[in-house]
């Protein structure tokens, strides 16, 4: 049965800066979310006072060597719904999270507003994850297209698009040097999935295989 009154939320995660700007940025952000716990590690979290609470936004990258299946079963027992954040967008990583029990799934360079959405949802029962992420879980298959972060995927869409390097950079707010080292990095991670997409063209065309570029653009 849902509770009435606020989503009281907790927040796990070791870097002390992000964890101060998603407080901040959390508190002010919603009217239905309560945030009554922010904390850096593991046993904090299950140590404080106001644990269980109803939705946990824990961070996968902890560094402490427990599981992430151990965490998502104690959750899950407590009655807390789980929302993580991860550095990573592997559709494995991602696929075998929310097969462990977790509700949402989010990127950290993704939108902050999806956080909301997130957590929303969790409450609710219902799982979440992006758009992305989901397109991304559903078209791996063994041998395929190389694994993208959505910054890639990105920077990839306009530049095989036809825009020009300066005008990539200009559209995502990057400098044109990170532009180019995004490049670098989606042409390496082709290269060893086996595929060249050295030229414009190449990349174009890979690009509209992998479903990155419609065929329209």
């Amino acid at each position: 049965m849902a509770r009435s009154g606020p989503i009281r939320l907790a927040l796990v995660d070791d870097h002390r800066m992000l964890l101060g700007a998603l407080t901040e940025w959390i508190r002010n952000a919603a009217d239905d979310i309560e945030l009554v716990a922010a904390v850096t590690t593991w046993p904090e979290l299950l140590t404080s006072p106001e644990f269980p609470v109803d939705v946990v936004l824990l961070d996968l990258d902890l560094k402490d060597n427990i599981p992430i299946s151990l965490k998502l079963s104690t959750l899950k027992t407590t009655g807390v719904k789980t929302v993580l954040m991860s550095t990573y967008s592997e559709p494995a990583v991602v696929k075998q999270a929310l097969d462990s029990g977790a509700l949402g799934y989010l990127v950290k360079s993704e939108e902050a507003g999806m956080i909301v959405e997130a957590i929303r949802a969790a409450n609710q029962g219902e799982s979440y994850i992006s758009e992305e992420l989901d397109l991304a879980i559903n078209s791996v298959s063994a041998g395929d297209a190389p694994r993208l972060s959505a910054q890639e995927r990105r920077v990839m869409a306009l530049y095989g698009a036809g825009e020009p390097v300066k005008s990539v950079a200009y559209q995502l707010g990057i400098s044109e040097e990170t532009a180019k080292s995004y490049l670098k990095r989606i042409r390496e991670k082709y290269r060893q999935a086996g595929y060249d997409v050295g030229t414009k063209v190449a990349l174009r065309k890979r690009a509209i295989h992998d479903g990155i570029l419609l065929q329209t653009d």
